[in-house]
């Protein structure tokens, strides 16, 4: 079996990290959005209701004051015009929370988007296997590691990969490392699906 250094692995097992904390960002970012989402939609929604009763009360406003009072057409004309500056500024914040709310749907596909991958096929590089479950190849120092029971062997992996071509890219360097046997094997739900084509 080749040799691997094990400053070799722990660098390819921190750049596996690296990539990692930088996934956990992103899904922070993306639970924060979701909340901001939903806040956003109560607010456009307690928004909705108290523009409706406004413009409801300006309507029974302008109406009684229009059927009670027998002013002037100057003083109609005044009514008018308030009236056409609230419709205005009721216009300007309805489309101000449709841009918002446009945007805000945009984080969401990209929040569905992230979740579907969540749950789909992971890949990643298996080096060796064994008959019985030998834990002296695991360290508390790696992680990205995989130790699964596939009957009757224990296959030891390395890496989680979203696509393929990562993994696949991987293996290439294990390869170049001297683990000639290494070959990227698909995984979903902790259990292996398939062993991929090497390239």
């Amino acid at each position: 079996m080749p040799f691997i250094e094990e400053s070799d692995l722990l660098e390819l097992h921190k750049d596996i990290d690296k990539a990692q904390i930088i996934n956990e960002r992103l899904l922070d970012q993306i639970k924060y959005k979701n909340k901001e989402i939903k806040r956003n939609k109560i607010q456009r929604n307690v928004l909705a209701g108290v523009t409706g009763l406004f413009l409801i009360g300006a309507l029974a406003i302008t109406s009684f004051s229009a059927g009670v009072s027998s002013s002037t057409s100057f003083e109609n004309r005044n009514n008018l015009l308030v009236s056409i500056d609230s419709l205005e500024a009721i216009k300007y914040r309805m489309d101000n929370l449709k841009r918002k709310n446009e945007e805000l749907s945009e984080v969401k596909e990209f929040y569905l988007a992230k979740s579907f991958l969540e749950k789909e096929t992971i890949y990643s590089v298996q080096i060796k296997s064994f008959v019985d479950n030998n834990l002296t190849l695991t360290s508390e120092a790696l992680a990205n590691t995989m130790l699964v029971k596939t009957n009757p062997f224990y296959s030891y992996s390395l890496g989680n990969f979203e696509s393929l071509a990562e993994a696949r890219s991987f293996r290439y360097q294990l390869v170049k490392m001297g683990f000639a046997d290494a070959f990227v094997a698909s995984y979903q739900d902790g259990k292996r699906i398939k062993i991929e084509e090497p390239y």
